[in-house]
């Protein structure tokens, strides 16, 4: 068993565990506290009140700060569940259901700290409701590496030609400060970026005089968009060279669009969702990204 008071006075430790300071791990346990208190008590009334808030058998996270660092701990090292069960001497099932119970609540609470991104962008104003003030924004799709499906068709549907591999992918739009201000649902691997901006956050539900920083992989937004103020490398011709000019172009958009790529890796510090993702639970791969980006921005707002 961790003992979670003498991980809090390490911080380097506590980092390396959980990817948060002892500072925030504080500052998020009076609002997780209340989540946790309010979700019993929604199941107490819809079990008709049989019995008292906080009665039965205890389970094997017996404090509020152990509830926290276990699920930051789950997303932060990734453990398995046999592995789980080991360091907590509980039985793997457990281990599992307390992971999901704790996962849902540590989602309402980041999202309690106003610090989750926005999932749809299909108005106007839910674009300016997750970049309030941004004069530029940073878009860019994100892939993570999955087990091979078993069935065929899914093999084809989540095998990306980019990273030879089966992955699961998202779409994200961050600000110039490196908080993920939007992150779209997750897709299968092989859905190209372009296409997936244009069905998951279609920039005519964008600000066009808001400069939007891209890569190759949304060629022909311009031709589609032209109205929309962007920054994009040049690509180079198949018979030809890039000017130097070009080439110097292509390096300063490269610098300043670096700031997206900055923001994943922040996400990614994250084991949940860097190495390959095991968890077969159905929309789970979407939660993890999603309560990794509140994590980053939640990190971001504390700094």
């Amino acid at each position: 068993m961790i003992n979670v008071q003498r991980v809090l006075k390490n911080p380097r430790a506590m980092s390396a565990l959980t990817g948060v300071t002892p500072e925030e791990f504080n500052q998020l346990l009076p609002i997780f506290s209340k989540v946790w208190d309010s979700s019993k008590r929604s199941q107490h009334k819809r079990n008709a009140g049989i019995r008292k808030i906080g009665a039965g058998r205890k389970g094997f996270l017996k404090t509020m700060e152990s509830k926290l660092f276990y699920i930051l701990f789950y997303y932060k090292c990734y453990p398995t569940y046999d592995l789980l069960s080991i360091i907590y001497e509980c039985n793997r099932s457990n281990a599992c259901r307390r992971q999901f119970e704790l996962g849902n609540i540590l989602e309402k609470t980041l999202g309690r700290k106003l610090v989750l991104p926005e999932r749809q962008m299909k108005k106007l104003e839910e674009f300016f409701k997750a970049f309030p003030e941004a004069k530029e924004v940073f878009i860019d799709g994100t892939e993570r590496p999955i087990q091979r499906p078993k069935d065929k068709e899914k093999q084809k549907e989540n095998y990306s030609g980019k990273k030879k591999r089966h992955t699961r992918k998202n779409l994200v739009i961050t600000e110039k400060n490196k908080r993920v201000g939007f992150l779209s649902k997750t897709v299968c691997g092989k859905t190209h970026d372009f296409t997936m901006l244009k069905e998951l956050a279609n920039p005519n539900k964008m600000p066009a005089k808001i400069k939007k920083h891209l890569d190759l992989g949304f060629k022909g937004f311009s031709k589609q968009f032209p109205e929309h103020k962007i920054s994009m490398p040049k690509r180079k011709p198949r018979t030809k060279e890039l000017t130097e000019f070009a080439k110097e172009q292509n390096k300063k958009k490269s610098s300043i669009r670096v700031l997206v790529e900055n923001a994943l890796a922040g996400v990614k510090r994250l084991r949940i969702v860097t190495d390959v993702f095991r968890n077969k639970k159905k929309d789970f791969d979407d939660q993890a990204m999603f309560i990794s980006c509140g994590l980053w921005n939640y990190h971001l707002a504390i700094k």
